[in-house]
């Protein structure tokens, strides 16, 4: 029986790199404290089970020491002022799975000669929020009228992708890792990310949040894209200190987009207890009550230390109220909503026409079925 030679150090890295606990892969694998202190070694098959168990590559338990592992596009993360640790591997393989994704994209709308998109790249930090928050608008044609008409948080979302999707823009939400509930993407590592392309700007976001705060992501990656800069955030409403200047210029770019301060002073009601103006706008403007903190605070509405006390009581409510959120939703609509509609109809284009191998195809969309593969593509509107 052939043992691998690795060392008990690359066996505890890939732990910790999965961020889950020894105790939790002790039961599956017996000998597993013998090989953490170097009084054994796993086999090649237990080797490649326990690198699937940690969602790491089995090449990299053989190197002599950790690789650094970084984020494949510019990192905007902070906490407290400081840059936040090495992405999880949940976090990088979702990164590369929407990297692969754009860069098919890219290749299929330069062989049906879809024209570059304008609008990407076309800011500049110095070009003002307010200025580039019209444009993003127009451009999707997201009036704010419409906006409030929608009657859920999550009708609002979905027009908000359906015009982005319009515009060219590729949007992907999802809380898992491809398809595997067991993966779950953190909200507290990343919000989003947005990698930049002329004809194929992707746009990924956390689908583990609540769909206000999704509403604000997708904003703030939009500034990105407009901006021109691939960037991975986790940002929120709050103007809180230890930001890059593009993370706070998107950030103000967002909650223009979504709030204009007009509106807000428009609907400023005299002697109004800030429980109910927040409710009452976050259900009027379909964002989070942060956001129409932010905007108050903007406003002139609040001072810093009103907002400061409001923004921690907001929080709290937040996390208790989504205690117990569930999933589940039409399977199909999930599945568009990970890949989005304009990549999935692309791919199901060119695997009917012999272009994209079933393969690729499968891997892309994350689905292991011909008859899904065929059902996405009825959803899309290309089979019948």
């Amino acid at each position: 029986m052939t043992r691998a030679p690795v060392k008990p150090e690359m066996l505890r890295w890939a732990i910790e790199r999965a961020r889950v606990s020894p105790d939790d892969l002790s039961a599956r694998f017996k000998k597993l404290e013998e090989w953490l202190q170097g009084e054994g070694q796993p086999t090649l098959k237990q080797l490649d089970a326990f690198a699937n168990a940690v969602h790491v590559p089995v090449g990299y338990l053989f190197l002599p020491e950790p690789p650094e592992e970084r984020s494949p596009i510019p990192d905007f993360r902070t906490f407290a002022g400081r840059t936040l640790a090495r992405p999880s591997p949940n976090l990088l393989e979702m990164i590369y799975a929407c990297q692969e994704r754009q860069s098919w994209y890219a290749d299929f709308a330069r062989l049906y000669q879809e024209p570059e998109l304008r609008f990407v790249g076309s800011a500049t930090l110095d070009t003002s929020p307010e200025v580039v928050a019209a444009r993003i608008r127009q451009a999707l044609g997201f009036s704010i009228e419409e906006r409030c008409d929608c009657a859920t948080w999550t009708d609002a979302l979905r027009l908000f992708i359906r015009r982005a999707d319009d515009a060219g823009i590729l949007v992907m939400v999802s809380g898992i890792v491809f398809s595997n509930t067991n993966r779950r993407l953190d909200v507290e590592e990343f919000r989003g990310f947005a990698l930049v392309d002329r004809r194929a700007p992707l746009v990924f976001i956390n689908g583990t949040d609540s769909k206000a705060a999704q509403m604000f992501t997708l904003a703030h990656e939009l500034a990105h894209i407009w901006l021109g800069t691939s960037a991975l955030s986790n940002a929120s409403a709050q103007p809180a200190g230890g930001f890059r200047r593009e993370e706070v210029w998107c950030n103000k770019v967002a909650a223009e987009l979504l709030v204009p301060l007009d509106a807000v002073r428009a609907e400023l009601q005299q002697n109004e207890p800030l429980a109910d103006t927040l409710r009452r706008l976050a259900r009027q403007f379909k964002v989070s009550t942060l956001v129409v903190l932010r905007r108050l605070l903007d406003a002139g509405h609040l001072t810093r230390p009103q907002f400061d006390a409001a923004w921690q009581d907001e929080l709290d409510h937040i996390r208790e109220i989504s205690q117990g959120a569930s999933g589940g939703g039409n399977f199909y609509r999930t599945t568009l909503s990970r890949v989005s509609h304009r990549f999935t109809k692309a791919l199901v284009v060119s695997t009917l026409e012999g272009q994209t191998l079933y393969r690729d195809a499968f891997r892309m969309l994350g689905v292991k079925k011909t008859e899904t593969f065929n059902n996405l593509g009825r959803e899309v509107g290309v089979m019948m």
